[in-house]
């Protein structure tokens, strides 16, 4: 080959570098799609402002549901979660006290529960929880089902409430816990069990108000279910643009249709 033939070929080789860039660099910011935890009870709720914001923004979030406990746990392990939504906000003060977190985040809602029962089921959709009585006093309870209380906060609710209402000891052999409240809305729903206490933002979306009956159960008498988000110190610009919109009036809309109460509002 000779020298003049090189030269050019070694030009147009560099002049190929810029495009490189290019292309390299448009994968990488499209790799921009924050890994978000969620607490189960969002399931439908923060699905839809999710798709919200990529329909105003452009943007996409990965959303992952499961029980508070478990990615409070995950994240303290070094989980690639950018932000954390959490029903329970002590886990999320725990984490900022770690140095995990950007700061202390935010409170965005504040939960109920509701006892639902689905069709045929021995129990009514009663919720002071005297039908429970009466049909545990009668012996037509096998199973009803709760979010484990060891690590999903509206377990935890659902077990003050049954304590408050009396009926704690009576039921405990008869319970089947979920892994977090979603999961817990399926076996209080399926006919498996006689009932359940779940999420009261579970309870209102469609897919499973349709499948039996539901009521609110006291709010005094758990404590309350204050939600509280907040960024890890892995946030980028995308997770730190949907933490700011689930802050927004469109999201908060959302949040209001599934029954949560607001910052603001209580």
């Amino acid at each position: 080959m000779g020298f003049s033939r090189l030269i050019r070929r070694v030009r147009g080789a560099l002049a190929t570098l810029p495009l490189l860039g290019l292309c390299i660099a448009a994968p990488a910011a499209a790799r921009d799609i924050p890994a978000v935890a969620a607490a189960s009870d969002l399931q439908f709720a923060l699905t839809e402002v999710a798709g919200q914001f990529t329909r105003d923004t452009g943007k996409a979030v990965k959303l992952s549901f499961g029980s508070s406990g478990n990615f409070h746990r995950q994240i303290k392990e070094g989980g690639p979660f950018e932000m954390y939504l959490s029903a329970d906000e002590g886990y999320v003060l725990d984490l900022a006290r770690g140095g995990l977190t950007v700061d202390e985040g935010a409170l965005y809602a504040v939960g109920r529960i509701v006892i639902i029962v689905p069709p045929n089921s021995p129990l009514k959709a009663d919720g002071s929880l005297k039908d429970l009585a009466a049909a545990l006093d009668a012996g037509t309870v096998r199973k009803f089902a709760i979010a484990n209380p060891e690590h999903a906060p509206y377990g935890r609710a659902a077990r003050d409430a049954m304590k408050t209402a009396g009926l704690w000891d009576r039921i405990a052999d008869k319970l089947v816990l979920g892994e977090n409240v979603s999961q817990a809305a399926q076996f209080a729903t399926t006919g498996s069990t006689a009932g359940g206490i779940i999420a009261y933002s579970l309870a209102l979306s469609p897919k499973v108000s349709a499948l039996g009956q539901y009521a609110l159960i006291p709010a005094e008498w758990h404590d309350p279910l204050r939600q509280r988000m907040v960024l890890t110190r892995k946030a980028g610009d995308t997770a730190r643009a949907f933490y700011a919109y689930v802050n927004s009036a469109a999201a908060r809309a959302v949040f209001r249709k599934y029954g949560f109460v607001l910052p603001g509002e209580m």
